[in-house]
């Protein structure tokens, strides 16, 4: 969010430690009294509200880590090079349980927690004596979009890391960390289910907001509905497995769809035009997080990393543009799978020689899928803002993309392709550029109502024990604006196994990149066979390829994050995550 929150709190929950004691009892009893001198009507209460969401702004949260950077790792995703020094840690599976990266995260979503249960705790006290009625509708928003954040962030929690302690009050901060324990994974999906359940019966729909002056990049109905939906159908995958929750997850999502609030816009690059822009529109950006800063000269300005890691490769310019260092590489095993898909590549004869270039089309066209070109980028930009599509090559760009699609030439190139949809160069506009190596005002999706179109699918097909014409419809909804055309339709008549791949394809092109891959991986049992298949597809294209990700990746492992260690060394009653 934009605003600044009221007050900094005095510890982390995350830490599970006794960090307060540091602060001496006139301190804590000083920040008490203020906080309770405080939310005296709604307008003061909804800015307490904006620092529970400035809780994810951080890069252990969705500036970096629940974006990008530990979601890599995946057949589609790698960090460049080929060791596993610095950054290239975590997103090869090489970090250790004393990792920085994992305790900033751990860290940041436990300080979420304790923002969510303080504000909670003090506004179900405080709103009994709010005078009008608005301000009474209005604190129940804002506990219900409290909630909605707490089940978030507990979502990202438990999903991540497993067995979890579970912190249902500020009180519990004040326990000696020996007395944390953690709790079986059931209890905390439970208590995100009674969050979201009541979001989903409190909030208003994006459209039908009468009393938030601003609803921009805030929850909804909607997005609780849609939340909720994807915390069921992962809660009846590993490791979990509760089939159960299949059905509630397709019946949630059916009543979002049903409902005709939200709907697919029609243009798949508005998409990235809009986050890009902070351009707020609730038809399809679900959960949005947004990043602005004039300046990005102030720790606490809410800026994030996005298009900087995982953006196209752009040069700085002094005073015109930041770099953009795209250290998030396509893996390009995953690029010959979508364009076989629409046969884009090369003719050859009996002799191997090539015949005919099908080049990548344009987005847009026709017959084609659109996603593709807007979804990865097989070139970078030059200091004048052109494209040059073989790196560091002086080819024409006609040469230029005859070697792209080329099986044999340029393949150390090929490994170079970036996710395009954060495009900084083609989409920031003069009034959210910033002019930074490292920070950008680029939003991030955590929801999109696409995500939600094809849970559904997914839940029915896993429900039903095969797909049902709901399920086709609602995949073949996302196919249709990909290829502009009803030709690309599911083919009619598939059973239970044909169609969950089809619909495990569908969500790897439509949300490629977005940080849905390796969970979605994870949640099905697979991605540690996913890592092994991916391995042997990168070396049967070109065996000098980058793929430093296989050698790490353990399976019973690597389906999680490990504990951190110095909670690990604080809660002696902790058990560390197998095998780390």
């Amino acid at each position: 969010m934009k605003k600044k929150y009221f007050y900094t709190m005095l510890f982390s929950a995350a830490c599970l430690t006794a960090a307060m004691t540091s602060c001496s009892l006139d301190e804590t009893d000083y920040v008490d009294i203020e906080k309770n001198n405080y939310m005296n009507d709604a307008s003061e209460a909804e800015i307490v509200l904006l620092g529970v969401y400035q809780a994810g702004i951080s890069d252990g949260a969705y500036s970096m880590n629940l974006s990008f950077y530990l979601n890599m790792g995946t057949d589609c995703e790698q960090v460049e090079g080929s060791t596993t020094e610095n950054w290239r840690i975590v997103p090869t599976n090489a970090y250790p349980t004393t990792q920085a990266d994992i305790q900033d995260t751990w860290e940041a979503l436990y300080t979420g927690i304790y923002r969510a249960n303080d504000f909670l705790e003090r506004l179900s006290v405080k709103m009994n004596s709010f005078e009008s009625d608005d301000d009474k509708n209005l604190a129940a928003i804002y506990l219900a979009e409290a909630r909605s954040l707490r089940a978030l962030y507990y979502f990202e929690l438990v999903r991540r890391f497993g067995n979890i302690p579970l912190m249902t009050s500020t009180a519990m901060a004040d326990q000696h960390p020996s007395t944390f324990v953690q709790v079986d994974p059931v209890k905390v999906y439970e208590f995100i289910e009674a969050d979201l359940k009541y979001a989903v019966e409190t909030l208003p729909y994006a459209t039908e907001d009468e009393y938030r002056s601003s609803n921009d990049f805030r929850f909804s109905k909607g997005a609780a509905m849609g939340l909720l939906a994807k915390v069921y159908a992962t809660w009846a995958g590993y490791p979990v497995q509760d089939e159960l929750k299949w059905e509630q997850a397709a019946n949630i999502a059916g009543q979002l769809i049903k409902s005709g609030k939200h709907d697919l816009l029609a243009d798949y690059e508005d998409l990235w035009y809009n986050t890009c822009n902070g351009i707020w529109d609730p038809t399809e950006s679900l959960i949005e997080i947004s990043f602005y800063s004039p300046t990005a000269s102030a720790s606490s300005d809410p800026v994030g990393r996005i298009g900087r890691w995982n953006g196209v490769r752009t040069s700085q310019i002094a005073g015109v543009r930041g770099r953009c260092a795209a250290n998030e590489k396509v893996v390009h095993a995953f690029v010959l799978d979508w364009r076989d898909e629409d046969g884009i590549g090369v003719e050859t004869d009996n002799t191997g020689t090539v015949t005919a270039y099908h080049y990548e089309p344009e987005a847009g066209t026709p017959g084609y899928d659109c996603r593709r070109p807007l979804s990865i980028a097989n070139f970078q930009y030059d200091e004048d803002g052109k494209k040059l599509y073989a790196r560091g090559s002086s080819d024409t760009d006609e040469t230029a993309r005859n070697n792209d699609v080329d099986p044999n030439k340029r393949q150390k190139e090929k490994q170079n392709y970036t996710p395009a949809k954060w495009d900084i160069e083609k989409y920031v506009q003069p009034a959210n550029a910033l002019i930074n190596d490292d920070k950008s005002n680029v939003n991030w999706y955590v929801l999109r109502y696409a995500d939600v179109l094809l849970l559904y699918a997914e839940a029915l097909n896993e429900w039903k024990g095969g797909p049902t014409d709901e399920a086709y419809s609602a995949v073949n909804k996302v196919r249709r604006r990909a290829y502009n055309d009803t030709n690309h339709d599911l083919a009619p008549g598939m059973d239970q196994e044909a169609f969950r791949e089809a619909v495990r394809k569908e969500r790897k092109y439509e949300l490629a990149f977005e940080g849905h891959r390796r969970m979605d991986l994870v949640r099905w049992g697979i991605y540690y066979e996913t890592i092994q298949e991916t391995y042997n597809k990168q070396m049967n294209w070109w065996p000098d390829a980058n793929y430093v990700v296989y050698q790490y990746t353990e399976k019973g492992k690597h389906e999680l994050c490990p504990i951190p260690q110095r909670d690990m060394d604080l809660c002696k009653q902790f058990k560390q995550n197998p095998k780390w």
